[in-house]
């Protein structure tokens, strides 16, 4: 039987991709056409940086869309049924692919995606995914009727809501007075997701919190293979906002796994909304976080959750994108990169905590787990390598984002490394 026949044949999504990526012996990745991650073939050392942020996120990088968007890609996939060749945007780690849109019943269901990095596809492979890509878009199809079946039509009906497939509120207030949901009078979305495959025992324990925790008659949760999805109801009258649920809830869980195992978490809280309609935004803002959180692989409890607390951590990505394509290094950086490694001296972690402590000399030196006399050493220091001037409000906060990714994003570091 042709390999073409096999395809159309099964009736798995994740058999499916299999197969594509051994026939084409490329990685390949399933999204929705919310470029959230469906599926993806058991090649992951072979993912680009890029992918592996989606496989850890479930969430395609919002930077990576953007871009996508910013060129016309993602409208060109709409208008074409063939395949489209992307080329490489090597700043965001994002390698040579082919990508096609995967519709059903005339609707863009989502995206699949081909790696190229070492040789093209053949015109006869770039055929043959064209004419499977519609058998892909009923499968992403059938995940959600499988979903919604095993869930009830609650469930089901929260699901349309956090992927904005209702025409208007009223029309959802109606079929959730049908099904009997109850509806928050305010709300925010938390995600819990995973860092990787292998943890997905964690979310058990996090069923387990739920489920024991104070405020259960007030969580609704969606769970996927990676992740739970937690709709936290309020009421308009109480004192306790949904987002200081989500904060006790966090640290319920906490509790139950042990700190070690909690850290196997990437979490994101949205804000808090009183419109239904907004659910999704809430859900988006929440999945941010975690995106972030993916992109820098943040120190433990240095990164905001919440997303109304993110502040800087919302431009780091974008920030990385243009200092990498323009080849740009703060030249007082690079002095203390050179002299840490030289004298194994620890000034750049130094300077980013002095900063981030807004300069108050005991409170950084307690976080450095240092006394204040060596801080001082090491500021007087920074200072005569450096043209840094403290007083200076916008050079400090310039100084700081730089900072941020330099000790949270390795690959960034590496390239002030090299330009030594």
């Amino acid at each position: 039987m042709e390999v073409k026949e096999l395809i159309l044949q099964v009736e798995d999504i994740h058999k499916a991709t299999e197969l594509i990526s051994s026939t084409l012996r490329k990685p390949v990745i399933i999204e929705n056409k919310n470029f959230e991650l469906i599926s993806y073939s058991s090649s992951m050392d072979e993912f680009d940086q890029s992918l592996q942020k989606t496989i850890l996120s479930k969430k395609c990088p919002i930077f990576v869309i953007d871009r996508l968007k910013k060129e016309g890609i993602v409208q060109r996939l709409e208008q074409r049924p063939d395949p489209i060749r992307v080329h490489p945007i090597e700043e965001l780690g994002f390698h040579q692919r082919v990508v096609t849109a995967a519709k059903h019943i005339g609707h863009t269901m989502g995206y699949i995606w081909v790696q190229e990095s070492d040789h093209l596809l053949t015109d006869e492979e770039l055929t043959l995914l064209e004419e499977v890509t519609p058998h892909l878009g009923k499968l992403i199809y059938d995940v959600y009727e499988k979903v919604n079946a095993k869930e009830g039509r609650r469930e089901e009906l929260m699901w349309k809501l956090l992927h904005h497939e209702y025409g208007s509120e009223s029309q959802f207030r109606h079929d959730a007075s049908l099904a009997k949901l109850t509806l928050p009078e305010r709300f925010s979305v938390v995600v819990f997701s995973v860092t990787a495959a292998q943890h997905n025992y964690m979310l058990d324990y996090l069923e387990k919190s739920v489920h024991q925790s104070p405020h259960k008659k007030n969580i609704h949760y969606l769970k996927t293979e990676f992740q739970m999805i937690m709709v936290l109801y309020g009421k308009s009258e109480s004192r306790l906002s949904t987002r200081d649920m989500a904060r006790e809830l966090i640290e319920e869980v906490k509790s139950e796994t042990g700190e070690e195992e909690f850290y196997n978490f990437l979490i994101g809280v949205g804000k808090e909304y009183t419109t239904l309609y907004q659910m999704r935004k809430s859900f988006l803002e929440a999945l941010e976080v975690i995106e972030i959180a993916n992109f820098i692989t943040p120190r433990p409890e240095s990164m905001p959750r919440e997303f109304t607390k993110l502040g800087i951590y919302r431009y780091l990505a974008t920030l990385y994108e243009k200092n990498s394509s323009e080849d740009y290094y703060s030249d007082d950086l690079l002095t203390l990169i050179q002299n840490d490694t030289a004298k194994q001296t620890d000034l750049l972690r130094t300077l980013e905590v002095y900063l981030a402590n807004n300069g108050k000399g005991k409170q950084t030196a307690n976080q450095l787990f240092i006394h204040p006399n060596t801080l001082n050493y090491r500021i007087k220091q920074i200072q005569e390598l450096t043209a840094i001037d403290f007083n200076d409000f916008n050079m400090k906060t310039y100084l700081y984002t730089e900072l941020l990714l330099l000790n949270n994003v390795e690959a960034y570091y590496q390239r002030y490394r090299d330009a030594l």
